[in-house]
């Protein structure tokens, strides 16, 4: 249950951090901190958990990082479901939390956005399903490559929480003008709840899309990091 429960609060803390940048302090008048600053934040919010909860859980925060580490031999299946559903319990506590918050400001209204993941019409730079697909699945794999890779037991000891946040970060760079950047369906459920409407009717593609992109990053990482015999 202390896994379950560091899971909770680490993809709380992803949510409210790194969504709430977004909703709260991207724009601001005068010092909004813009597409740099949101992508900083979702990749400190990782960092600072692997850190704080690393040890106990391992600090997954994502359903498809869970997957792929299970494909990957890393992670057993049977604590699988349990892990998914404290991701999402959370994801969906971190979002009511900025629910909360940014509901105090006049004028607020959760169908500006709320920072969800879309494709096309709602696609912050109006990129079609197919490249938002594309985008998912390539930075989950990517991804998966980074933490299997920067977790290895012949890695540096302890830069691998740095090399994972920043490479979320990096990940935000690239993909935040394509989807708003999910690589997570937890972060992707728990603001869409809020918003409904388009948010729920496109979810389904930041489940399959960053699933695909781990199992696929989870077998590449098995062929270029199987040590030779």
């Amino acid at each position: 249950m202390k896994k379950y429960g560091a899971e909770f609060f680490g993809t709380f803390w992803l949510v409210l951090g790194g969504c709430g940048s977004a909703v709260l302090a991207a724009a601001f008048p005068n010092v909004g901190i813009g597409l740099l600053g949101v992508s900083f934040a979702f990749g400190l919010t990782v960092l600072t958990m692997a850190f704080a909860i690393g040890h106990i859980s391992g600090c997954h925060l994502n359903p498809a990082v869970s997957v792929g580490l299970w494909v990957g031999g890393r992670f057993p299946a049977a604590q699988l479901v349990p892990y998914i559903i404290a991701q999402v319990l959370g994801a969906v506590a971190g979002a009511g939390v900025l629910d909360i918050i940014a509901s105090g400001k006049p004028g607020f209204s959760v169908t500006a956005g709320f920072a969800s993941n879309g494709f096309g019409a709602h696609s912050p730079g109006g990129y079609s399903l197919e490249s938002a697909f594309v985008t998912e699945v390539v930075m989950t794999m990517m991804f998966l490559l980074i933490i299997l890779g920067a977790t290895d037991r012949r890695a540096p000891n302890g830069f691998a929480p740095l090399a994972i946040g920043l490479g979320l970060t990096l990940i935000h760079l690239i993909s935040i003008p394509v989807t708003n950047t999910s690589v997570n369906p937890a972060r992707s459920t728990g603001v869409a709840l809020f918003v409904g409407d388009w948010a729920i009717a496109q979810l389904w593609l930041f489940w399959v899309a960053p699933i695909i992109g781990a199992v696929l990053g989870a077998l590449v990482y098995k062929f270029l990091g199987s040590e030779e015999r």
